[in-house]
């Protein structure tokens, strides 16, 4: 199978010649994999849109598009994950495991009990090396989209766009305790093929009662993950499973 890479720029039309102006695509075709002429490769467009090209001059960069190919590798829901901000590397792995099960975006958010904070030049950063990593894991897991990434600089900022969603649940440890199991479920059957979903997780610290309190007043719902306490990186990736099972595999 041919390796795929996101070009960032509209799709041709079958069979035309054009240039590969996307610099990241490019190194790695050119460079790193050192394709010649007459090499095809999987090409993301805009849109999600997918097509094989073929290398007409790997001087120029210049590519023949030839066939649209058929690609469903988007989950029927957009998913985002949004957590706390976590410890260490922990928000990279999230960040290309979730790309690699089909969350739509990966957003992390200061918590009360998080135990890192972030001034908006250590955000900035971060939030490109988490884009890097939500590319490569999109190129490598054929996703037609790569995850949009955003770090908030304060809760609040978080709750305020919880309107741009028909689901808001929120993984709450005590929810858990309490034995409640249901929710997950009944509302990820429940959502149509487009529905936007939004999946929060707290910090290695947890949730405060407070946070919870602010996010059902804003209209998300408590849910737990099962009898068992998942670690700030797993529960993400949980959810993000049973998600995939309810509305791809059943």
């Amino acid at each position: 199978m041919a390796n795929q890479y996101f070009v960032l720029r509209q799709m041709p039309e079958v069979g035309a010649l054009f240039m590969l102006d996307d610099a990241v695509a490019a190194h790695h075709i050119f460079t790193v994999m050192r394709a010649k002429m007459g090499d095809t490769v999987r090409l993301a467009f805009d849109g999600g849109v997918i097509g094989l090209g073929e290398v007409a001059s790997p001087e120029n960069r210049t590519f023949v598009l030839k066939e649209i190919l058929p690609a469903l590798t988007e989950l029927p829901v957009k998913a985002t994950v949004a957590v706390g901000f976590p410890k260490g590397d922990k928000l990279e792995l999230i960040a290309e495991k979730s790309t690699e099960l089909g969350a739509n975006a990966i957003w992390a958010a200061p918590f009360e009990w998080s135990v890192v904070k972030w001034n908006a030049e250590k955000r900035a950063k971060r939030t490109t090396k988490l884009e890097k990593i939500a590319r490569s894991a999109a190129e490598q897991s054929l996703r037609q989209l790569i995850p949009q990434i955003a770090l908030f600089e304060s809760l609040s900022a978080l709750i305020e766009r919880f309107c741009e969603f028909d689901v808001v649940l929120v993984a709450y440890e005590e929810s858990a305790k309490q034995g409640e199991s249901s929710k997950l479920t009944q509302r990820l059957q429940s959502c149509q093929p487009g529905s936007k979903i939004l999946l929060i997780f707290g910090p290695e610290g947890g949730i405060s009662p407070q946070e919870i309190e602010a996010f059902t007043a804003a209209g998300a719902e408590c849910m737990g993950l099962g009898p068992r306490i998942l670690r700030a990186e797993t529960a993400p990736l949980y959810a993000l499973s049973a998600l995939s099972a309810l509305t791809e595999l059943s």
